[in-house]
């Protein structure tokens, strides 16, 4: 028996040793030998899907000869965490390691993030930085009239994507979100979809903290059933920066605060001077803001005022309105 063990240990060391060679092998070999031409295809990894899900996939779609090796090969190489989420360009020719490592670093692809409250120059401000080549003015020339309908999210895209590509994308989006109960509720209450998003931008720039954007569109709401003007800051922020700047600036404040003296300019989106909504929204909301629209808060408030850090203030008169405004905005 101990001949035996003796005899078996170093025939078992070698099978092991040729599995092991054999396995390498396989991870540096592609599906298509000696064919450095064949067509590439579009590898897509979805957000947060898992190492078993992608090497599966890589295999039905005969870009790899085994998806069960392959991620067997990528947790060797300690790739696992490194593989990214986005849209790959792969060929056969390439082999399984090229692969896993193209992987964790060959996307088409890039994550962007736009925020809420944010106009439609800088969301092309931000495409024009991160795109190839992307058509800026093309891009404005689509979401011209499309205010408000640009959703705000973390969106992947194409790095050669085309202005209509990416309108397309950011739209979908806003219809999804703006969805047909939404819609049926804001009916209920009498807005039209586009009174709801001018509405909600107004909300998306003047409260910063979600708790109090129900509240703030009950004001506003209030207002316009008492014939009062809206007296919005953020609404001449939007006609300060159509004055003074172009829609491709690149260093261009979009969001200047103003001063007394600009409150007298002579602008429909001058809600001290004019009553009623402004012609257009005066950004994008999120859904927060759009739902805070459609669910108001009803209140016996009519002011609002917010300090420096978002915090909000409100009063029901002009006389404590003013209290708030010398206590927390003139110090």
């Amino acid at each position: 028996m101990k001949k035996f063990n003796l005899i078996s240990i170093p025939i078992l060391l070698v099978a092991v040793l040729a599995t092991f060679f054999l396995w390498w092998r396989w991870a540096n070999q592609s599906v298509i030998n000696h064919q450095p031409s064949a067509a590439s295809s579009t590898f897509v990894i979805k957000k947060g899907e898992s190492l078993s899900s992608v090497a599966f996939r890589l295999q039905k779609e005969g870009l790899i000869k085994s998806g069960a090796a392959f991620k067997i090969l990528v947790v060797f190489e300690k790739l696992e965490s490194q593989i990214q989420a986005g849209s790959f360009l792969l060929k056969p020719s390439l082999t399984p390691k090229e692969i896993a490592v193209f992987l964790t670093r060959g996307t088409t692809d890039i994550w962007l993030t736009f925020p809420e409250g944010w106009r439609k120059e800088e969301f092309a401000r931000r495409l024009t930085s991160n795109l190839e080549n992307f058509d800026q003015e093309g891009f404005l020339d689509l979401a011209k009239n499309h205010e408000g309908e640009l959703f705000p999210d973390t969106y992947l895209i194409a790095k050669d994507a085309s202005a209509s590509a990416v309108f397309h994308l950011l739209q979908d989006n806003f219809q999804k979100k703006f969805d047909e109960d939404l819609t049926q509720i804001a009916s209920q209450a009498g807005l039209s979809q586009k009174e709801v998003l001018i509405l909600s931008s107004l909300v998306e720039r003047e409260a910063k903290h979600d708790q109090d954007r129900a509240m703030v569109a009950g004001i506003f709401l209030k207002r316009l059933k008492a014939d009062w003007p809206l007296q919005v800051d953020a609404t001449m922020q939007y006609a300060l920066a159509n004055l003074r700047c172009s829609q491709t600036e690149d260093d261009c404040d979009w969001w200047l605060t103003p001063t007394a003296t600009d409150k007298k300019i002579d602008s429909p989106y001058n809600t001290y001077k004019y009553k009623g909504l402004p012609p257009t929204p005066i950004c994008n909301p999120g859904l927060a803001s759009i739902e805070a629209t459609v669910y108001p808060q009803n209140s016996d408030y009519w002011f609002y005022l917010s300090d420096a850090s978002g915090k909000m203030y409100y009063a029901k008169t002009v006389e404590e309105h003013n209290k708030n405004i010398s206590q927390y905005l003139t110090r």
